[in-house]
């Protein structure tokens, strides 16, 4: 459990706000590019480590030589299955609706849930189960009703699935390693090994990664700024401040800021299934959150 700074720099709400926003831009910047999406996460990646690289000194460098063999390979682990969901997730916004895509990848807390009842033997409260069961009926709901569409939705349904499972096996790796590696050294090698990770991708599939013109590099850039550097590094500092449950509601800002975004910008109109679904799925993630947040305060309560 993070320890929380009673004393922020400035008002919790403020940066929280800033990453929710953020994280909505990430399929539409994914959706104005026209590079492979491999491409697109590994300079997402690179451009993510150059803008770290200046806060990066002696304090980071030493925890780094101190950081033991197993947890290099859970980090390693953690970087391949980042590279993972980003390709997997990327990749469906090509076959399916932003809303879609994105009510899918709200999922990605639901699955840690699970992973950690398998792996951590945490404790599901009826609240939990509850929540989750409300929010798999929604994602049935949506893919009901993209199966009416072309084939190819159901398709990017399936990939974003995946690709949730992909980044919740990250956050379970993340778990693990944080309770020994500082969350911007974590930050730091992982993205680097997603980076190297999309760049052998690259080699073996014999996708270009460079000569593109100057508004793709202008995407790349975005991605890294944007969804990244103002949304999840955002979100890992804020872990200092608040609630860990109160970072997780963030998740459900992402298809509700996609969706009215791809709306605006593509002219991607939400269908009665989408809605219903949609609904089901913020409802059951709703649930869930409250739940955590009751078992965060439970322990601290019996401390009082």
């Amino acid at each position: 459990m993070n320890p929380i700074s009673p004393k922020p720099p400035v008002t919790p709400a403020i940066p929280l706000l800033i990453g929710m926003v953020a994280i909505s831009f990430a399929p539409i910047l994914v959706r104005y590019s026209d590079a492979p999406v491999s491409v697109q996460g590994m300079w997402r990646m690179l451009f993510t480590l150059v803008l770290m690289l200046p806060f990066t000194g002696g304090k980071q460098l030493r925890a780094l030589r101190a950081i033991k063999s197993a947890d290099w390979w859970l980090l390693l682990a953690a970087g391949f299955f980042l590279a993972l969901h980003f390709l997997l997730w990327m990749a469906s916004l090509s076959y399916t609706s932003i809303a879609s895509s994105t009510l899918i990848l709200s999922l990605e807390p639901v699955f840690v849930m699970i992973g950690a009842y398998f792996l951590f033997k945490d404790r599901l409260s009826r609240k939990a189960l509850a929540g989750l069961s409300v929010a798999l009926v929604g994602i049935a709901i949506v893919g009901a009703g993209d199966s009416g569409l072309a084939g190819d939705a159901l398709k990017g349904d399936l990939l974003s699935f995946l690709g949730t499972i992909a980044v919740a096996i990250n956050m379970l790796l993340a778990k693990r390693i944080l309770e020994r590696v500082p969350s911007f050294l974590y930050s730091l090698v992982v993205f680097a090994v997603t980076a190297l990770c999309f760049w052998l991708y690259n080699v073996v599939t014999g996708a270009d990664m460079t000569g593109y013109p100057p508004r793709e590099w202008l995407v790349f850039a975005g991605l890294a700024i944007v969804p990244t550097v103002f949304g999840h590094l955002i979100f890992n500092w804020l872990l200092r401040y608040v609630k860990p449950a109160t970072i997780s509601m963030s998740v459900l800002a992402e298809p509700v800021g996609a969706s009215i975004l791809g709306l605006i910008l593509f002219g991607e109109a939400l269908g009665a299934w989408q809605l219903i679904g949609g609904a089901f799925v913020i409802a059951g993630l709703t649930l869930y959150m409250r739940s955590e947040a009751e078992a965060y305060d439970r322990p601290a309560e019996h401390a009082a």
